[in-house]
């Protein structure tokens, strides 16, 4: 798995939740029934949500897409993601992890998988939601666009 991305998974129920949105694991090591660890390929698309709560509530709301990077390319560490990976959304707090979901789930619901968007759609969508301004859909209109605009790129 050195070549790949790696994910530490989490699940404590009520206290800690670190889980994928979406994404395709090429590898996965059980640790045990709460932990465990997946490894995706250099390339690969994931969207990786972090929860914790304590006492009196949520303590921690996190969203983070991620493209998995190549050895020797540059990246951006994020807990619990070895080595890192190039950053495509990053979110904190629930309300705007809400919206980011609620948007994955449209986008799912127009027939487009998630790990196939245009990666300018994912930062889009970010700084969208930090202004606190309606992002723009992603249809298949606008998913055909961008699989040819990739097939004419060099």
């Amino acid at each position: 798995m050195s070549a790949h991305t790696q994910v530490d998974l989490l699940w404590i129920e009520g206290l800690i939740q670190h889980w994928l949105r979406f994404g395709h694991p090429v590898d996965e090591i059980l640790i045990d029934r709460r932990r465990r660890t997946v490894a995706f390929a250099p390339g690969a698309v994931f969207a990786f949500v972090r929860w914790a709560a304590n006492d009196y509530g949520t303590v921690i709301s996190r969203l983070d897409i991620l493209r998995a990077v190549t050895p020797g390319e540059p990246y951006q560490t994020l807990a619990h993601v070895r080595p890192g990976g190039e950053s495509l959304l990053r979110l904190a707090g629930w309300s705007l992890v809400e919206q980011a979901l609620g948007h994955i789930g449209q986008i799912e619901a127009a027939g487009v998988t998630p790990t196939a968007v245009d990666p300018d759609h994912w930062r889009h969508l970010n700084n969208r939601l930090l202004a606190r301004q309606t992002p723009r859909p992603y249809d298949r209109a606008r998913h055909r666009a961008w699989l040819q605009r990739r097939r004419l790129a060099p």
